[in-house]
């Protein structure tokens, strides 16, 4: 079969296009109930895309129930009496990996735009490093990148983290402030020298804070999908350093665990304004962009 990248006047995500192609041989008959589609190497090559584009183009198929794509075996078609069953929103799954795959996605634009509310940023670094790596590499080529960090402030009394047994014992919050000054510095590291590496491309990073503590996290990528999750308090035994990093004892803290969150998907569908994934969207982004014009103050780092 032949070659078929995603044309360039494509303003979809090519994920999209990818599944509306396969969707179209499905239906055709191309490819009949309980026979394999092509491989995810094939299907890369064939629309000159990479795997976490095939990846997602194929959970959009599953989605809607035209293919049982179990891990560990091929895609295979199902019948169709099973696809109004299957249909409905995307599964939810844990941060690290809804994050890796949804941010991957969104680098296949032209323009990445990425607002996030979190924490500390922890689980957005680990899944932006691999793809702003692909962009040194050359591998991908966007236009620009846009990323909007809105944080707690760092001299803000905030409920959690603290000690389980002495709600005003210091320590916990200072351990938060270096852990977001750790990432916070890691995350504009991995921006530096882009616009060297690639004279065309436009890329910016702010960070703002509100003196708030977040009960949860939001993601929104490329104005199109928005990722939320909810942040469960949980006692746990932590280590504390000195100013030297130097560790000076452990103590039990009610804290949260962010990268392991469970993420749920929502994605705006131009065609269905009024859907509630498309709602959920546009209020998520209505309320980051509220938020962050108004209230937001600078992000100011420090111990």
């Amino acid at each position: 079969m032949a070659d078929e990248p995603v044309s360039p006047a494509d303003s979809r995500p090519p994920y999209l296009h990818i599944a509306d192609v396969l969707r179209g041989e499905i239906d055709d008959g191309r490819y009949r109930v309980g026979e394999r589609i092509p491989s995810q190497a094939e299907l890369e090559e064939r629309f000159d895309v990479s795997r976490p584009t095939v990846q997602r183009a194929l959970k959009e198929l599953r989605r809607e129930g035209y293919i049982d794509n179990q891990r560990g075996r091929a895609a295979e078609v199902q019948a169709r009496h099973a696809r109004g069953r299957a249909a409905g929103t995307e599964e939810p799954e844990r941060a690290f990996a809804a994050l890796d795959a949804h941010v991957a996605a969104a680098f296949e634009q032209r323009d990445v735009v990425i607002d996030t509310f979190s924490l500390t940023t922890e689980t957005l670094n680990s899944a932006l490093s691999q793809q702003l790596q692909r962009v040194r590499l050359g591998e991908l080529r966007p236009s620009s990148i846009t990323l909007r960090v809105l944080l707690p402030s760092t001299d803000a009394a905030l409920a959690f983290p603290r000690m389980v047994a002495d709600a005003d014992d210091p320590r916990p919050l200072r351990r938060l402030r270096l852990l977001i000054n750790a990432h916070v510095t890691a995350l504009r590291s991995t921006f530096n020298g882009l616009s060297v590496i690639n004279p065309d491309l436009r890329s910016s990073i702010e960070f703002r804070s509100l003196p708030i503590t977040p009960l949860f996290k939001l993601y929104l990528l490329n104005h199109d999908t928005a990722l939320h999750g909810l942040y469960r308090v949980v006692p746990r035994v932590v280590s504390f350093d000195d100013d030297g990093g130097a560790p000076v004892g452990e103590g039990e803290i009610y804290d949260v665990l962010g990268i392991s969150a469970t993420l749920f998907p929502y994605r705006r569908d131009p065609d269905e304004p009024k859907s509630r994934d498309t709602r959920f969207v546009q209020e998520s982004q209505d309320w980051f962009d509220s938020v962050w014009t108004t209230i937001a103050g600078p992000l100011i780092l420090g111990d």
